[in-house]
């Protein structure tokens, strides 16, 4: 890929030699911390997010155009649940961890796995939810003890302000972490020429797809969360009041621009036609627009691209054969950008908006007959992040869970686990790869290290130099140990190995 073309690039490019000394240095520093030492910086960021909660939702609500609710319940919120949690719960899961041995001949052998911080990583975040995505990970990579270099979304300026200055309060060493302000595929090209440790990328699937072709030359490993198609599967016994509840929140909180949105959803034929009753009642009772005194119960679309990419799938489907069902009433404060809350019905799986991923307020739904079915639309789909049963059995929900592809599969819900940092968050197909959140999203951030030790006096492995025919029947009754046979045979054999092998190792190989 080429370089972003700009009469500052010779500047900028010596800049970024600049920005990663600074980032190395600071992260040598960091690193040498106690976990319990980030915590505390962790915790002074989390009373930021309490003391100024208002203030940052009235920003991210007039960037992003999402009512402060929302901007509240799914932006500011999480982000002090993520710095309580990660302050708390890390030292747990970045601490070594013994691993005992596995068979008798490996006992005087001492295991531990260590978390190595990574060095510097790498995030380039979305608009959609600009501040709670680059925090969680952001918090992650911090708490690992590595350096943070994040590349926040033009669309939403001020937001990545708000995030340098929350950051700032956590008085973190000068380097350690640091916004850049640039277009994608420049800051991209240069994390990987200057050697960025590990990339973590929210996105789309094309641009996705591109980042692992850089990341190829120099190996640089990714973690990639690329969206969703996600369905939605109600079964005749499921509660229709919540169920219809749980679609109309899932499919239109934050107009519909997330990617673990319910895009799709499979209603057995036998409650369709009451399930479409109470889903576009309840649309209908919506309203949209700007919120101005939290009375929108859905707000704009946050830039004109995707709203034209939204009626586009639209115009599609209905050209099609599809039919509006129901659409949410707009309020005077109501812009261009205000897409209404809108169920589609008449769909199928030919058409363009049941697979491809919509990213806006579009629900589409389709009866089925029997749960089989119901299992193969929803896994009809190039995207398994998430999906949602809705039943009253439990055996069969649990059942449907495992089958249906996802990385995440809710019963009686949807659209909340992300929200939980204790659980992991990814999928898999062109959902992405890789694993953010919880003891997973910690393992991320770091490197894997075995550190193993010899625990005995002895001279040479009882395996080792110089073999001879003993050695091998010795082990060969060590293989026995593996046969069918009685407790009583297999001890018989470890009883005729153990001394010559004990002797073995204990002896000193003249030559």
């Amino acid at each position: 890929m080429k370089a972003w073309k700009s009469p500052l690039e010779p500047t900028v490019t010596l800049l970024w030699g600049d920005i990663f000394a600074k980032a190395r240095l600071a992260q040598g520093l960091w690193a040498k911390k106690t976990v319990a030492e980030r915590s505390r910086h962790l915790q002074k960021m989390q009373a930021y997010l309490v003391t100024h909660g208002e203030a940052l939702v009235k920003t991210l609500s007039a960037s992003t155009g999402k009512p402060g609710i929302e901007a509240l319940a799914a932006e500011v919120l999480p982000c002090a649940m993520a710095c309580q949690w990660y302050a708390t719960k890390a030292k747990r899961y970045l601490a070594p961890k013994k691993i005992a041995s596995s068979h008798l001949l490996f006992t005087h052998k001492q295991n531990t796995l260590h978390r190595i911080p990574l060095g510097v990583v790498g995030i380039i975040s979305p608009w959609n939810y600009p501040l709670s995505i680059p925090f969680s990970e952001t918090l992650m990579a911090l708490i690992a003890g590595n350096a943070v270099l994040v590349k926040t979304d033009p669309h939403v300026p001020e937001v990545g302000q708000m995030l340098e200055q929350i950051v700032a309060a956590g008085d973190f060493p000068s380097g350690l972490f640091q916004r850049i302000v640039a277009p994608g595929p420049y800051v991209s090209e240069h994390f990987f020429l200057h050697g960025i440790d590990k990339l973590f990328f929210t996105g789309s699937v094309a641009v996705g797809k591109q980042l692992m072709r850089q990341a190829a030359d120099t190996l640089t490993p990714v973690v990639l969360e690329l969206g969703g198609k996600d369905p939605m599967v109600v079964l005749e016994d499921a509660d229709l009041e919540k169920a219809s509840n749980g679609a109309l929140w899932g499919a239109f909180q934050n107009a519909g621009q997330t990617c673990a949105a319910v895009e799709r959803v499979y209603v057995q034929a036998s409650v369709y036609p009451q399930f479409l009753s109470l889903l576009t009642s309840k649309t209908r009772a919506m309203h949209h627009g700007i919120d101005e005194a939290c009375q929108v119960d859905m707000g704009a679309v946050t830039t004109e691209k995707q709203y034209r990419e939204i009626e586009r799938q639209v115009t599609a489907a209905l050209a099609a054969g599809a039919q509006i069902a129901a659409q949410s009433v707009a309020v005077s404060a109501a812009t261009e950008h205000c897409y209404p809350a809108t169920v589609l019905i008449g769909v199928n799986h030919d058409m363009a908006i049941m697979q491809e991923e919509t990213f806006g307020p579009v629900l589409c739904v389709m009866p089925f007959d029997t749960v089989e079915e119901a299992v193969q639309l929803a896994n009809d789909s190039h995207y398994a992040l998430t999906a949602s049963v809705w039943t009253r059995n439990m055996g069969l929900a649990k059942k449907l869970a495992l089958q249906i592809a996802g990385g995440v599969v809710t019963i009686n819900d949807h659209l909340y686990t992300h929200a939980m940092n204790e659980l992991p968050w990814g999928g898999w197909k062109q959902s992405g790869m890789g694993r953010s959140h919880g003891q997973l999203g910690l393992e991320e951030m770091t490197h894997a290290k075995l550190v193993s030790r010899d625990c005995t006096p002895s001279k040479r492995n009882a395996y080792g130099y110089p073999y001879d025919g003993a050695t091998y029947q010795a082990l060969l009754r060590l293989l026995g140990l593996f046969a069918s046979g009685s407790t009583r045979e297999k001890v018989t054999r470890w009883g005729q190995a153990l001394p010559f092998l004990l002797k073995k190792m204990g002896s000193t190989w003249k030559v």
